[in-house]
């Protein structure tokens, strides 16, 4: 670890992003930027959702606002803030609407509930929507893993992973989704025990059995839904796919415990407007 010294230059000094003025009677100040970032924010034209687009001028107006800044300095630093929009091409408007939703929340007492969203497009806007008369707030995050991202492509690396996943009957396209943490291969070969061996743990075994239909390959039956972490996440995304195949009737797991669900019908609807989308972009 090394220490340096810093001293005044014309009687200022530079402590984090606060400029200090030493003058006769008293100390003023100033935000501080160094001159290489004064313009790095998120483009407004970039992917990204719109809160975090928003998240630095609600920054840079809370430190202006909140800061002792003396008139001078503050009128400066809003002229500057207005410069990093236009720069970063966003609508200076809505700047005015950024101070005026600052000063409401600094005013809000108690505690704020949040639900965060992994942000995936307009997708996650849609369904964002629905909390918009409800007292939950809205947060996003962004996720630039691409081995979290839904897939269903059956590689070897893949099957030898955890997560959520997919059998199909071969005779009849009725669908069962489940979950596991150890091997898919494991999974699987439990549930071709049950077959063989005529045991009813395995609901999908008991729906070939009584149906006497066959059972086929892991390649030709089994499909990886979802890889992500065991918990929460994954309990949520085999509920959703299990949701799913009851709206299309192909379900196994068990129609009794789908109840209707806001959310996943959002989800739903998101994904056969984006196929319409695409087969009218493919005819044309």
């Amino acid at each position: 670890m090394t220490f340096s010294i810093e001293k005044e230059l014309d009687n200022s000094i530079n402590c984090l992003d606060i400029m200090i003025h030493n003058s006769v009677e008293n100390f003023s100040f100033s935000t501080y930027r160094k001159p290489t970032i004064t313009d790095t924010i998120i483009p407004n034209d970039s992917c990204h959702p719109y809160e975090h687009k928003h998240a630095t001028i609600h920054y840079m107006l809370n430190r202006m606002n909140n800061y002792q800044l003396n008139k001078s300095s503050k009128e400066q630093e809003y002229t500057t803030i207005k410069q990093i929009m236009y720069n970063n091409k966003y609508d200076l408007s809505i700047l005015n609407i950024n101070r005026t939703k600052h000063m409401e929340k600094q005013e809000k007492n108690g505690t704020q509930k949040w639900a965060k969203f992994t942000y995936m497009g307009k997708e996650t806007k849609f369904i964002t929507k629905l909390f918009k008369n409800s007292p939950v707030k809205v947060s996003f995050t962004i996720s630039r893993i691409l081995s979290h991202r839904p897939t269903h492509k059956k590689t070897r690396n893949q099957l030898d992973k955890s997560r959520v996943y997919i059998l199909i009957c071969p005779d009849c396209n009725m669908k069962y989704v489940g979950q596991t943490g150890r091997s898919f291969r494991i999974r699987f070969q439990e549930h071709y025990h049950d077959f063989k061996y005529n045991n009813n743990k395995s609901k999908f075994a008991m729906h070939l059995l009584e149906n006497h239909h066959s059972i086929g390959h892991i390649d030709n039956i089994m499909e990886v839904l979802y890889i992500t972490k065991k918990g929460r996440t994954m309990d949520t995304i085999k509920n959703y796919y299990i949701y799913k195949e009851t709206k299309n009737g192909n379900q196994i797991n068990d129609k009794n415990i789908i109840k209707q669900n806001k959310i996943y019908d959002a989800v739903i609807q998101g994904e056969i407007d984006r196929s319409h989308t695409h087969s009218r972009h493919a005819i044309q």
